[in-house]
C-alpha cells in the first residue's frame, strides 16, 4: 500500500518526502479529531464498576 502511494505522489524526491509528510500529519490529525473520540464513546473500557 504504502509503495502505491508513493509511485502516485508527484513530483522528485524533496516534493514527495513534503507530500508524505503532508499525507502523514492529516491521517494523524483525523484520528485524533474524528476516529479515537469516536471509538472512546463507543467502547465500554470507562464504565468501571469498583466498589470500594
Amino acid at each position: 500500500m504504502y509503495g502505491w502511494i508513493w509511485r502516485r505522489l508527484p513530483g522528485p524526491l524533496p516534493v514527495r518526502l513534503l507530500l508524505s509528510a503532508v499525507l502523514l500529519a492529516a491521517a494523524v490529525y483525523l484520528l485524533f479529531t474524528v476516529v479515537f473520540p469516536w471509538a472512546e464513546s463507543a467502547l465500554p473500557f470507562l464504565e468501571v464498576t469498583v466498589d470500594e
